[in-house]
């Protein structure tokens, strides 16, 4: 996949890839920090660990297909 507005890859970040992955191509380092940490419901896969969310084995926004996803969960809670 190309980087567009809905997907970017960094090769030279030092972290890259955060999480592990099946295909490195495929994995979208847009929303590097996920915009959703803050919700509880955020669709994701984490722990909470000494009252920390903890997301580390969470790939949703990595996912080049969840931008919709993302975008639209950020438009339903914005006034929450």
């Amino acid at each position: 996949m190309e980087n567009s507005f809905r997907f970017f890859r960094n090769y030279q970040c030092r972290y890259f890839p955060c999480h592990e992955v099946e295909n490195n191509l495929e994995f979208n380092c847009l929303f590097c920090f996920c915009p959703l940490y803050h919700l509880e419901k955020c669709g994701g896969t984490y722990e909470v660990k000494d009252g920390i969310k903890w997301c580390s084995d969470c790939a949703l926004p990595h996912r080049p297909e969840m931008y919709d996803y993302i975008i639209g969960k950020l438009k339903r809670n914005k006034s929450k």
